[in-house]
């Protein structure tokens, strides 16, 4: 089980950039070995506040396609998940709380892989990114 971050699908439907390619041959070759790939909510609402800032509309839609069509589970959060997040920024040096609301999400599901060209990531213990 791996969670995919929102930099995932916004490589995958951006322009071209040494990323683009690798996020998408790392989906497909997950896709092919039936790895269960899912997200949260969260990662939806940052595509959509990404590319609206920047008035890319249909980035959106595409961004969203992408997601839709390789996720299998979308987990949503609550109360205990923002104060394991809150936890996380209070003791992890330099993560963002953002990066820590998805680790929330995802000790939540049970998984401790993450696909993202996030380096954040990596200083959060017992997270393990691939990339």
């Amino acid at each position: 089980m791996i969670f995919i971050d929102s930099n995932i699908p916004m490589y995958m439907v951006g322009a071209p950039h040494p990323n683009r390619d690798r996020a998408l041959e790392l989906v497909t070759q997950l896709a092919q070995q039936e790895e269960e790939l899912l997200t949260s909510i969260e990662v939806y609402q940052e595509v959509l506040h990404r590319y609206t800032a920047i008035q890319r509309w249909e980035a959106v839609d595409a961004a969203f396609r992408v997601l839709d069509s390789v996720i299998d589970r979308v987990v949503s959060f609550d109360i205990p998940d923002i104060l394991t997040a809150k936890t996380l920024v209070e003791t992890v040096r330099g993560m963002s709380a953002r990066d820590a609301l998805h680790v929330a999400v995802m000790r939540k599901a049970g998984t401790n892989r993450i696909l993202s060209f996030d380096a954040g990531f990596d200083s959060c213990p017992g997270v393990e990114r691939i990339f």
